[in-house]
């Protein structure tokens, strides 16, 4: 099997991963981040978002602050493009949108067999093939999104932030994040780990584990945000109760300070990982995970499993 089709089948190696049952269809599983010619914007069938899901990805040349163990980013290959042409990610937006408007998305074969609860609009994600809040152009980018989104009337429809949070403390990404405060925006920000090890362990980056915490506290007095957590096995070893017990104290602790979470989504590997040793959790130790979070922080909490 080439890893192309280990991909799309949600294999590693001809091993299935944690099966879901009936309930994750492979159309939600395929969140490739290509769209026909496109550079900057695909789409995805998400369940995280509910429904359809707009990416833009601002890190077409695969740059990223964090490596991160689990990353599905092929980076061995090298990227379409190291720009980003603002003006064409607008087009490639506006046309994105006149397909799923119009219906003919769904009429594509890749998108073809979408639940029809799913074919609606759920999101423009600010996400994609690195840290989407590290380039100097995300300020201005949020800004004219915004004003698409107002211009279409696309009420209904949130502006997402897929953060790894290492970034706000930026004056220029925390007024970013005001305008899409103002524009039924929503940050969903990364956090695998409670202690500074284990996240160096599963997030390689020299950035402090401190900074993580502080931004993301600093930015839930703000508004309320969500927390998107992923947990695996590494070298077959799920986290140990002692690093889940202290992911929930600093769960604990940004709301002692004043933020508001509105959710934590606790998921696992769904797609093939940058490293062969990291494979996915069962699902009871999923839900434990979210048991812990309920019980233990007394936060709303949603789980998300391997592939099927």
């Amino acid at each position: 099997m080439t890893s192309e089709l280990a991909k799309e089948s949600g294999q590693f190696q001809g091993a299935p991963l944690a099966t879901v049952g009936p309930r994750v269809p492979l159309i939600v599983r395929d969140h490739r981040r290509t769209f026909e010619d496109n550079l900057y914007v695909y789409a995805v069938v998400s369940r995280r978002s509910k429904g359809v899901s707009i990416g833009l990805n601002l890190n077409a040349d695969k740059l990223c602050n964090f490596d991160c163990i689990y990353c599905q980013v092929d980076r061995r290959t090298p990227p379409v493009t190291r720009d980003l042409d603002c003006d064409r990610l607008m087009l490639e937006l506006d046309e994105m949108l006149d397909l799923i408007q119009s219906g003919q998305l769904f009429k594509m074969e890749r998108f073809r067999d979408t639940p029809l609860e799913l074919r609606s609009l759920s999101d423009i994600a600010f996400s994609g093939d690195g840290e989407p809040t590290t380039p100097r152009e995300f300020p201005a980018l949020v800004n004219r999104v915004a004003e698409l989104k107002h211009r279409r009337g696309l009420l209904g429809a949130k502006l997402v932030l897929i953060t790894n949070a290492t970034m706000f403390h930026r004056p220029a990404v925390a007024a970013a994040l005001r305008v899409l405060d103002a524009n039924d925006g929503e940050i969903w920000a990364k956090l695998d780990a409670g202690t500074e090890a284990y996240y160096h362990l599963v997030d390689r980056t020299p950035i402090p584990f401190r900074q993580v915490l502080d931004n993301i506290r600093s930015a839930a007095r703000e508004r309320p945000i969500v927390i998107q957590s992923l947990f695996m096995r590494v070298h077959e070893v799920p986290p140990s109760a002692e690093e889940l017990d202290a992911y929930v104290e600093r769960l604990r602790e940004i709301v002692a300070a004043g933020g508001s979470i509105k959710l934590v989504q606790v998921y696992t590997v769904a797609r093939v990982p940058a490293e062969r040793y990291v494979t996915p959790l069962a699902d009871h130790e999923v839900d434990a995970i979210v048991r812990r979070v309920r019980e233990g922080a007394g936060l709303q909490a949603e789980a998300f499993y391997g592939p099927a």
